[in-house]
């Protein structure tokens, strides 16, 4: 698979805060690659110099194999974290005024039918809900047809419902051909939509690969979960690793046919029983300390 994008020790200061501290990676064509980490780990910091829209301190941005590559321009499409609609402009009008700024812009129609506009394409920017008006940034962002496309914490402040609804027209995208930078600080949006991803902390890589490589890599467990008391306090200490959370006994098994059957041989009442697997929130708790909300 070819790459598409590859960054280079790429460093940004501000004054005597360090934003970005040698960040590197490669992006191949036609995937959903993740870049994930809080608020002010340096994610935006690093799309932003990648956009053209800061300057890096230091390193090297290659699209397409070339540095300061021209073509980058015509052939990127930028979702923003906020973008200022024209709210007196109805959704249609808003797409014909972006269309008109690029020599060959996608058929709006086609753009309307693939991100779900028609319901409200007559509606005033202004009226649109936080959802909507995300599937009109979405179109915006795809209408000079890029190679590459930018999504800059594309669902923040989304209901459930919505975010599910805009990963569903991500993959959709993906489908098309075309390579998609995702940054977000929503682990299971990361692990739902990325082939490879990034997982970033105060401007520094401290995890790299595929969701389920990073997972098999840092665990070989399960979460064994009960309801407090339904495991009598005696029989805790068959297992290797007991953790306890407010109301509930989480039992860390890796072994975990051999836990089940201790469980039962136990007498320990399995009504409330749920087995889990590790996921990226859980991955970045053990290597930073701290969970991505905090």
């Amino acid at each position: 698979m070819t790459t598409i994008l590859e960054i280079k020790d790429l460093h940004k200061r501000f004054k005597k805060v360090s934003a970005v501290n040698g960040v590197s990676f490669a992006i191949k064509q036609g995937t959903c690659f993740g870049l994930l980490g809080p608020n002010g780990a340096g994610k935006t910091t690093t799309i932003e110099m990648i956009e053209g829209i800061t300057e890096p301190t230091s390193g090297e941005i290659l699209y397409k194999g070339i540095s300061q590559n021209p073509a980058f321009k015509d052939e990127a499409g930028i979702q923003f974290q906020s973008t200022a609609l024209m709210d007196f402009l109805t959704v249609i009008e808003v797409l014909e005024l972006f269309a008109g700024f690029y020599k060959n812009p996608q058929d709006i129609n086609t753009l309307v039918e693939r991100c779900y506009l028609s319901e409200f394409l007559h509606q005033p920017a202004a009226k649109l809900s936080g959802g909507q008006r995300q599937r009109v940034l979405l179109a915006i962002a795809l209408i000079n047809n890029p190679e590459i496309i930018f999504l800059d914490e594309p669902t923040t402040g989304l209901d459930p419902q919505s975010r599910r609804n805009f990963w569903h027209l991500i993959n959709d995208i993906k489908k098309s051909g075309k390579t998609i930078v995702l940054t977000t600080h929503y682990m299971d949006e990361a692990q739902s939509l990325c082939d490879e991803l990034v997982i970033v902390d105060k401007g520094k890589i401290i995890a790299q690969g595929s969701p389920k490589n990073l997972l098999k890599e840092h665990f070989g467990i399960s979460y064994i979960c009960l309801r407090d008391g339904d495991l009598s306090p005696e029989h805790l200490e068959k297992f290797e690793q007991v953790e306890t959370k407010s109301d509930e006994i989480i039992l860390v098994s890796k072994h975990l046919e051999q836990s089940l059957q201790e469980l039962i041989n136990c007498g320990a009442n399995l009504s409330s029983l749920q087995i889990r697997n590790p996921t990226l929130d859980d991955l970045f708790l053990k290597i930073t300390g701290h969970s991505l909300r905090e």
